[in-house]
C-alpha cells in the first residue's frame, strides 16, 4: 500500500463516520414517539383489515350463519378448524345436518383468510382484537359458536291473498229440483171417473 491510497482510505473511513453521525443527530432533535400501551388501549386505531382471531357474526336476534358445510375445515391448510355436526329432526318429518361445536386453535393459525373468503354464507370474519396472550396454550383452543343453539321457529303455512280473504266464498245456489214423471196408478184419467158413475 502506497502513501496515496493509504490517506484515501483514511478520507472514506472519516466521510462514512460523518454520514453515519449525520444520522443520528438528525435523530437526537427529532420528536419521540412513545406507546404508552396499555394505558393508551382507547385511543389506539387499529386498522379494519388487521386479522387477530376468527370469530362467528352473530345476528341481532342470537342466530348465526353457519350451516356446517365443512368448506373452511377443508380449506384450512394446516388444520386449525375442526367441526363437528349432528343430525336432526325437522317437523316435516326430513333430517338436517346442523352445527355441534365449532373448534378453532388460535395458536396453529396462520391468518391467511382462506377459511373467512371461502365461506358460502360469510358465517366468519377476523375481528381485530390482537390481545390474545395466553399463559396456557390450551387457552387458545376456543369454541366459536358459544352462544346456546336457538330453535328457529317453523314456517307458517302460507297465508291466503288479502283480495281472496277479504271476499267471503259465495254458496252455491241450489238447483230447483226435477219433478218426478207421475207414476201410472197416480194418474187418474177422466174417462175412469165416468165409469165409476
Amino acid at each position: 500500500m502506497n502513501i496515496k491510497e493509504y490517506f484515501s482510505s483514511i478520507f472514506t473511513g472519516a466521510h462514512s463516520l460523518i454520514k453515519g453521525m449525520e444520522v443520528t443527530g438528525k435523530e437526537l432533535f427529532t420528536k419521540k414517539v412513545t406507546e404508552q400501551y396499555p394505558e393508551n388501549r382507547a385511543e389506539l386505531e387499529i386498522p379494519e383489515r388487521f386479522r387477530a382471531t376468527l370469530q362467528f357474526i352473530y345476528d341481532e336476534e342470537g342466530y348465526h350463519k353457519c350451516i356446517a358445510c365443512k368448506t373452511c375445515e377443508r380449506n384450512c391448510p394446516n388444520g386449525t378448524i375442526q367441526i363437528t355436526t349432528r343430525m336432526v329432526d325437522l317437523p316435516n318429518g326430513k333430517k338436517k345436518m346442523k352445527l355441534d361445536k365449532y373448534m378453532y386453535d388460535l395458536g396453529s393459525c396462520t391468518f391467511c383468510g382462506l377459511c373467512v373468503t371461502s365461506c358460502p354464507t360469510d358465517a366468519i370474519k377476523f375481528s381485530n382484537d390482537f390481545e390474545q396472550a395466553v399463559f396456557r396454550r390450551e387457552a387458545l383452543l376456543k369454541q366459536l359458536n358459544y352462544l346456546p343453539e336457538k330453535e328457529k321457529p317453523a314456517p307458517e303455512p302460507a297465508a291466503k291473498p288479502a283480495a281472496a280473504a277479504a271476499k267471503p266464498e259465495a254458496k252455491p245456489e241450489p238447483k230447483p229440483e226435477a219433478a218426478e214423471p207421475a207414476k201410472a196408478a197416480d194418474v187418474q184419467s177422466p174417462n175412469a171417473d165416468k165409469k165409476e158413475e
